[in-house]
């Protein structure tokens, strides 16, 4: 019986938690003048899906909430910071052991890909994330397509950059800038784990 009432208590919160997203989703639509298919348009996401999470019916994954965040241009965090009053004050620096995991391109659990977020969770203009990405990781099954634009610095490791079909073979110190507008993917076809830094506009996260 207790676990019945628990489970009972959880599926409630869910649905408060998807109710509430999707009046964020809602409100930051209507607060930018847009329509549900213009979002669509930006996004990707067909017009059912983004109307049955406005409605609080849908379960998104994080890549979806990216490119919705990408289409309203604000980030993913402003789109999940449900029930903030504005007033909590954040620090402008992020520890080393408190960075953020996350996981943008759904990578295969338990293969090493690890992006970690090396910007504060507030409003913002731009995010800066550290890859770490062992050896065989890729992509391609993933490519990510959306506003903004991107640099990415190679601290270690040999990391390949696919934009718009056409590969860049990128070694430490060497850097990458171009408009996130076109399809992008990454691989490392080395034997050691890249290390890079990728700095988003606007910010993912």
């Amino acid at each position: 019986m207790a676990t019945s009432v628990r489970s009972a208590g959880q599926a409630q919160v869910h649905e408060e938690l998807r109710r509430a997203l999707g009046q964020q989703v809602r409100q930051l639509r209507l607060d930018r003048g847009l329509t549900l298919e213009e979002v669509a348009s930006r996004s990707g996401c067909s017009l059912g899906s983004l109307s049955q999470l406005e409605r609080g019916l849908g379960n998104p994954s994080f890549a979806t909430l990216v490119r919705i965040s990408h289409a309203l241009r604000v980030s993913v965090g402003q789109l999940v910071e449900l029930g903030r009053d504005g007033q909590d004050v954040v620090s402008p620096v992020v520890r080393k052991q408190e960075r953020r995991r996350f996981n943008p391109h759904n990578s295969v659990p338990g293969d090493g890909t690890l992006y970690e977020l090396l910007t504060p969770d507030f409003d913002r203009a731009l995010e800066v994330i550290y890859l770490h990405v062992p050896p065989g990781s890729s992509t391609e099954t993933t490519p990510f397509v959306h506003e903004g634009e991107e640099s990415g610095y190679i601290v270690k490791g040999t990391h390949e950059v696919h934009i718009d079909g056409t590969l860049h073979v990128l070694k430490p110190g060497d850097s990458i800038s171009y408009a996130s507008t076109k399809p992008h993917w990454y691989r490392n076809p080395g034997k050691e784990t890249v290390e890079a830094i990728w700095i988003i506009t606007p910010p993912t996260f």
